[in-house]
């Protein structure tokens, strides 16, 4: 770094956005917020001046599952797993739910579903991803197992588990869905 100080580095433009940003902040105890010259005021005005993005309207909160806590865990039993983890089980369709939002997500989870369960598909994967800050682990993927848990999903999926690594690791999800109409043919569905 060069011996410059932060306040040479910043471009007057910048200074004018710092000292918005400094103004809308409460200074820890003890600290000050330096006060500078007015700086370039032609860009000040331009600034306030500058027409503001409509707010995003807001969405549609996806409903929590209401006892997530209390739900019994639905897993895959141990053969069928490790038949789906080394291929030799077909899945028989995908999700990605990356890069939506929950709505989206669960309506497109909701949608995919249905339409699997429809086709006769029995093993699918959904795949949450395993979160993009650090230290996260996503909200699709804590909140997707949540989701199967409610009613719109009960008579869709009768168990679900954590993939292998090869298909996602704990960013995905295998997901056994119930038969069509109720036949099981082999007890549990």
């Amino acid at each position: 770094m060069s011996g410059r100080s932060r306040k040479e580095r910043l471009s007057p433009e910048d200074r004018v956005l710092w000292r918005r940003v400094a103004k809308s902040v409460t200074p820890l105890p003890g600290k000050g917020v330096e006060d500078e010259d007015a700086g370039p005021e032609e860009f000040a005005v331009l600034l306030e001046a500058a027409p503001r993005a409509a707010p995003k309207p807001a969405e549609p909160p996806v409903p929590a599952p209401a006892r997530l806590a209390a739900a019994p865990k639905h897993g895959i039993d141990r053969p069928t797993r490790a038949r789906l983890a080394k291929g030799r089980l077909p899945i028989e369709g995908k999700v990605d739910l990356h890069g939506l939002t929950q709505t989206e997500a669960h309506a497109l989870l909701l949608s995919f579903l249905h339409r699997a369960q429809a086709g006769g598909r029995r093993h699918v994967l959904v795949v949450t991803g395993k979160g993009a800050s650090l230290g996260s682990d996503g909200v699709l993927r804590r909140a997707v197992p949540g989701w199967l848990a409610t009613p719109p999903f009960r008579g869709l999926v009768s168990a679900h588990e954590p993939a292998a690594p090869r298909h996602g690791g704990s960013g995905a999800l295998y997901v056994r869905l119930r038969r069509k109409d109720g036949a099981t043919g082999e007890g549990w569905s």
